[in-house]
């Protein structure tokens, strides 16, 4: 009875300790630690604000950050010559010379008809600043002009097509340097670097240009390296030398956000002979180009800066010795705007035409593969066909949502010999399922002779069972390939249908969850569900009711665990789609309808049950009751 007593004295005691020591933590220790830690961050942060340099504050993480200025307070810390063409509007800033002030005038932020023009380059000292430079580098010990450098220009100088801008600064060493910017209608300028030695002695200098961004965007609607189908990073064409015509095309996972910066944070000496480099967004592309007889060394780098990843594709020139009382000139063009196909194969080969179909004569690249700055992907054999095929019917009918459809047509003819066969196959299989149902009842218990069985009935009835899967195999890499041409390919982009569709390539945009549109309140909010149902549209659902319709008129497969499953992939695939660019869910539900006539044609000349018969008699049938 003692040791009892004893006992849970004793437990009773540990339990008091504990709470105690748990509480004495809770209210005691955790606060001062707390209040230590709090104390020891303001101390740091204190220091780090006293030790700042202009131009810098204090991060989230206590880290100087550069101080993120507007884009107009921006704009305003250099002297500026305006740019106005008909593609591009902006300015050049004196101080560097850089072109770091874009917009483009023909593309929209969104598809709202007060929507602000693109925005391009935006100046550094700004959030994500994208900009270009130009210059020289070499002769240590000698003043060349940089970022920091302010030039001088004429007064009332704007640069226009046919009225280049001149800019000059002198180093005080006896050199001079001019550089002239011109610009065409579209999107490329060109360069022009001159160097007069007035000193007393021969120097050597290199050329170089770079395409810079500091920081990228990665969150919201602007957010880039998101998605893996579309390739957005530094990019190019270089390596062609020794033989080799247009070079190594530099593009997947050499530099990609952001894998840039965690995989492959340095490329250098990438030496080429002519070529060209650049940063390229979706739609967007920044691109040096070189004189294509000129030996360049070109690098993809990314480092951190007060905080800021830098990201720079740039190239720099072979040194060429200038003599005393002589003038050395180098010319850079930069290509800055949007990846139109028809634009980029022009300035490729020069200003000629060559149509996508000419693969005789065809004349000399001037800047090689620069069509390839479009990311046509691994089945870029069909997804270039496809996107040359709909500028076709877009040029016939003015409507990339019915060229869409008729590019579904022409696939349907195309391999008609091929879907013919597969649902006429599919037709005499659901022809004979109840004796194959008989078949399996009768040998359940012996698998093989149940297969031997099915396969003399299939012989018997000349039924091939894997012709059914034909037809799906062969449009899946057609799906992606239209996935990929309405993904990457800006004529897609804000390309209207009818109605409520003003951009095919981006998703629905009404949802059945608010009656579409009629009750004011987002279904994206929703935590969970929101992405799932946010998309939920017309389209979508007329996509489910065919996928079902086509599914409800094939041959039934598996058991019937496998068939109640199938059931529900209408609904699988309907929500999958939703969130997709509403025109591959046009082209897929337009594709569907196709398939249900051809299938109903084919089913009704080997005289098989269908639905859609199904449910005009009960139609009928309601009808004649009512009457």
């Amino acid at each position: 009875m003692q040791n009892d007593t004893n006992n849970k004295n004793t437990l009773l005691f540990l339990v008091c300790a504990f709470a105690i020591l748990i509480g004495y933590q809770f209210f005691v220790m955790g606060p001062q630690q707390k209040q230590r830690e709090a104390e020891l961050r303001a101390r740091k942060a204190a220091e780090a604000q006293a030790a700042l340099q202009p131009g810098m504050t204090i991060g989230a993480d206590g880290q100087p950050r550069p101080l993120t200025l507007s884009r107009d307070a921006a704009k305003a810390q250099s002297p500026r010559i305006a740019v106005d063409t008909p593609a591009l509007s902006g300015s050049i800033a004196l101080k560097g010379a850089r072109i770091d002030d874009l917009w483009l005038k023909r593309y929209t932020q969104t598809a709202k008809k007060d929507s602000p023009p693109v925005e391009l380059f935006r100046p550094e000292g700004a959030e994500h600043a994208w900009f270009t430079e130009f210059g020289w580098v070499g002769l240590p010990g000698a003043t060349l002009p940089n970022g920091q450098t302010v030039w001088t220009a004429a007064p009332g100088q704007v640069l226009r097509p046919n009225s280049p801008v001149v800019l000059t600064y002198d180093n005080g060493q006896g050199l001079v340097f001019t550089r002239t910017i011109s610009v065409d209608a579209d999107a490329m300028f060109t360069v022009a670097d001159s160097v007069r030695n007035q000193g007393g002695a021969a120097v050597a200098l290199a050329p170089y240009a770079s395409v810079q961004r500091q920081g990228i965007p990665t969150e919201g609607p602007h957010g880039l390296g998101k998605t893996q189908i579309v390739y957005e990073g530094g990019i190019g064409v270089l390596g062609g030398i020794d033989g080799v015509k247009d070079g190594k095309y530099l593009l997947q996972d050499q530099a990609k956000y952001p894998k840039w910066k965690k995989d492959k944070p340095i490329q250098d000496n990438l030496e080429s002979k002519g070529g060209w480099i650049g940063m390229t967004d979706k739609y967007w592309l920044a691109a040096l180009v070189p004189e294509q007889s000129e030996r360049i060394k070109g690098r993809f780098l990314v480092k951190p800066f007060n905080g800021v990843d830098i990201y720079e594709s740039a190239f720099t020139g072979e040194p060429q010795s200038l003599a005393a009382g002589a003038t050395l000139t180098n010319t850079t063009r930069l290509f800055a705007g949007a990846k139109t196909v028809p634009l980029l194969t022009r300035y490729q080969y020069g200003g000629k035409p060559v149509v996508w179909w000419q693969f005789w004569n065809r004349p000399t690249a001037v800047i090689p593969s620069f069509d390839k700055a479009v990311d046509w992907g691994m089945f870029s054999v069909i997804t270039r066909p496809i996107f040359n095929i709909l500028e076709i019917f877009y040029k016939l009918v003015g409507n990339f949502g019915v060229a869409i459809m008729l590019l579904t047509v022409a696939l349907k003819l195309i391999l008609f010999p091929l879907a013919d066969k597969s649902y006429e196959s599919m037709a005499k299989m659901k022809k004979i399922a109840p004796e194959v149902e008989k078949l399996k009842a009768k040998h359940k218990d012996d698998p093989a002779k149940q297969q031997q069985e099915m396969m003399q009935l299939y012989a018997k009835e000349k039924i091939n069972p894997m012709m059914g899967c034909i037809p799906m195999l062969v449009q899946i890499p057609i799906f992606y390939s239209l996935y990929k041409v309405l993904t990457v390919t800006i004529e897609m982009r804000h390309a209207p249908f009818f109605g409520w569709i003003v951009d095919l390539s981006a998703p629905e945009p009404t949802t059945l969850f608010n009656l579409f549109g009629l009750i004011h309140w987002d279904p994206a909010t929703l935590p969970l569900l929101g992405a799932s149902i946010a998309h939920l549209g017309v389209w979508p659902l007329l996509y489910g009711i065919t996928m079902w319709l086509t599914t409800a008129m094939n041959p039934p497969a598996g058991d019937p665990v496998q068939q109640k499953i199938f059931q529900f992939f209408p609904i699988i695939f309907t929500f999958t789609l939703s969130g997709l660019a509403v025109g591959l869910v046009i082209y897929w539900c337009w594709s569907n309808v196709l398939t249900i006539i051809q299938q109903y044609i084919i089913m009704h000349r080997y005289k098989v049950e269908n639905p859609i018969d199904k449910l005009i008699a009960r139609l009928q049938g309601k009808t004649a009751g009512a009457t």
